[in-house]
């Protein structure tokens, strides 16, 4: 092996300007998320980018804001909301719900602790594993995205969903999973169809156990 370092592989300046540019472009992000979280501001910037390792998938302006309506009529000026594992409904309530209507994130990533008090850590595989403030049936509305499409995900997702709601749920995962949207949760396709802003492979619904006002309308 030699001791010269003249055979190894180097850099072109330009590539090497680029990819200085990439990192300095990486490092300005972190810093604003971090720079967010601190600030308690990114529930209403919406930097924090979802984490596709993570299975999020963020609803486009058209989607949040349809189900933020929908769920503020059904929960009530003084209603409770809870969005499990879909924190992009939270961030469009803060912006529309009034000061009087609570609305909880149960989330995962815990980057999303920057809610602070409306946060709760949740782990879809410890379905009942919450705090103790939080009690059963407390919530008039709950809405759920599992992060996976498949049974297993959905039935644990269910569990939590059927301790917090006094009735109303509100599920949207993927067209595949009618008949368990059915089975577990008694929730209907409605003719809403959500969309994301990263187009999503798999055909995506919304399903209701109640007669929803604003997903009745097809999009």
């Amino acid at each position: 092996m030699s001791d010269s370092d003249d055979d190894a592989p180097q850099l072109s300046v330009h590539a090497l300007a680029a990819l200085q540019e990439f990192y300095a472009e990486q490092s300005e992000k972190v810093n604003e998320e971090q720079q967010a979280m601190e600030d308690g501001q990114a529930s209403k910037t919406g930097i924090i980018q979802e984490d596709w390792q993570l299975s999020q998938f963020w609803y486009d302006e058209q989607t949040s804001e349809v189900l933020a309506k929908e769920v503020l009529a059904a929960a009530g000026e003084n209603g409770r909301i809870a969005c499990v594992s879909c924190p992009t409904l939270y961030q469009k309530l803060q912006t529309m719900k009034p000061a009087s209507c609570k609305a909880t994130v149960f989330e995962f990533d815990h980057r999303f602790a920057t809610y602070k008090e409306d946060f709760v850590f949740y782990d879809y595989n410890k379905p009942l594993e919450l705090p103790k403030a939080i009690e059963s049936h407390s919530y008039d509305v709950v809405v759920a995205d599992p992060p996976f499409l498949n049974q297993e995900c959905l039935a644990k997702t269910a569990e939590t969903v059927k301790y917090l709601t006094k009735g109303k749920v509100i599920l949207c995962t993927g067209a595949v999973m009618e008949t368990q949207a059915k089975e577990l949760l008694g929730a209907s396709v409605c003719p809403f169809i959500p969309s994301h802003t990263n187009k999503l492979g798999n055909e995506f619904r919304c399903y209701a156990n109640y007669e929803t006002q604003y997903l009745c309308h097809p999009r």
